[in-house]
């Protein structure tokens, strides 16, 4: 047994959860060395797009950064993988002054940002053109409220605008094959369409974080190698890995579940690919044992942050000499900024423990209570 499946073991949420062993050792080959000591930090990040809570971390505050749709629930691409279905929770806010509006409440509320998306035209552009103004206004009056935007497919002119808007992160999808682009999005556009879009976007004042949808072809790994690629020939500001989750998918074309085994590994690559970029784990990704498995080798494989940890990840990261911070956003918007909110803040690892061994003997403690203390440097 390597040292790092001895440390594994001692993760009690996580004793149960299989892995695989070589990918393990070829992980701890990697990246033991440069883990022991604390140098290389570990963020958690608990956005409010959705409910989240675990033995190790609280609950974050409502409404912080919630997500907004510019044309409420309705998309004409309907992928086969969302069918617009992700944007039915979101808040619609389908015209400017309905935006305006929509952005006061979540100041009033206390909200530090938002995630500002909608859905797409056959082209997959999402039309923001009326509401740039409004966006500037928002930044005018709200200058420390901070906006990432779902860009879509631009070109220059399009992200210039963005940028003079105020707009402080642009996001997209990158994707690396063309039948995933004409098959899952019903497109007629091409992979240097969207390789054109992110160096149209990293020419811009703005922070860029694209993402890469693991198995988005039906559940197989096709167009995300070279994804990495045409991320390396125009680095961003960081990168989020996410999982594909077709809970809307037709019964006529499904989807697979990619298995932890394949996403670890892809971690591995992209790691080596991307080393001098910021590397994420968003938070979209199957729930259950495959979470657990998925966060564990995020953790082994030397990603830079993780949204809404799997219970155990805050002991494994700790375990594994990685200091674990938690900071209450989304993982796109602070990118680790000295600063953000939260960024000062590192779990109490004994703290941890203790809790998990009272609950594990049923001794009544709250899940959730595990305080966060000062890092102190």
């Amino acid at each position: 047994m390597s040292d790092w499946q001895s440390r594994l073991a001692r993760v009690e949420p996580l004793e149960d959860i299989p892995l695989d062993p070589e990918l393990v050792r070829t992980l701890e080959a990697a990246h033991g060395a440069r883990f022991d000591g604390g140098a290389t930090p570990v963020d958690l990040y608990t956005p409010t797009f959705k409910t989240y809570q675990t033995s190790e971390i609280r609950s974050c505050g409502k409404n912080a950064w919630p997500a907004v749709s510019v044309t409420g629930s309705h998309c004409k691409l309907q992928c086969d993988h969302c069918k617009g279905q992700l944007l039915e929770p979101m808040i619609p806010a389908t015209t400017p002054g309905a935006l305006w509006e929509v952005v006061q409440g979540i100041v009033a509320d206390g909200g530090r940002g938002m995630l500002l998306t909608g859905g797409s035209n056959h082209r997959n552009e999402v039309e923001y053109g009326p509401f740039y103004d409004t966006i500037r206004r928002i930044k005018d009056h709200f200058p420390d409220f901070r906006i990432a935007l779902h860009t879509a497919l631009v070109d220059d002119d399009t992200a210039r605008c963005m940028e003079q808007a105020g707009v402080d992160t642009a996001m997209m999808d990158v994707i690396g094959a063309q039948e995933t682009i004409t098959r899952v999005y019903h497109l007629r556009r091409s992979v240097e369409d969207f390789e054109a879009t992110l160096e149209a976007l990293v020419k811009t004042r703005m922070k860029v974080v694209p993402h890469i949808v693991m198995g988005l072809h039906y559940g197989r790994f096709l167009g995300e190698w070279e994804a990495l690629r045409m991320i390396r020939r125009h680095p961003p500001d960081a990168v989020v890995l996410v999982v594909v989750m077709p809970f809307y998918a037709p019964e006529r074309k499904p989807f697979a579940t990619p298995g932890a085994g394949e996403v670890g590994r892809y971690f591995l690559e992209a790691r080596r690919t991307l080393a001098d970029t910021r590397l994420l784990l968003g938070c979209a990704r199957p729930a259950g044992e495959i979470k657990g498995a998925m966060d564990a080798y995020a953790v082994m494989a030397g990603l830079d942050g993780i949204a809404h940890p799997a219970d155990g990840i805050v002991e494994l990261a700790t375990r594994l000499g990685r200091r674990a911070r938690v900071i209450p956003a989304c993982c796109s918007m602070t990118l680790g900024e000295a600063g953000a909110p939260g960024a000062d803040l590192e779990i109490d690892l004994e703290a941890v423990i203790a809790d998990e061994r009272a609950r594990h003997r049923g001794a009544g403690v709250a899940p959730g209570g595990i305080p966060v203390v000062a890092a102190g440097g």
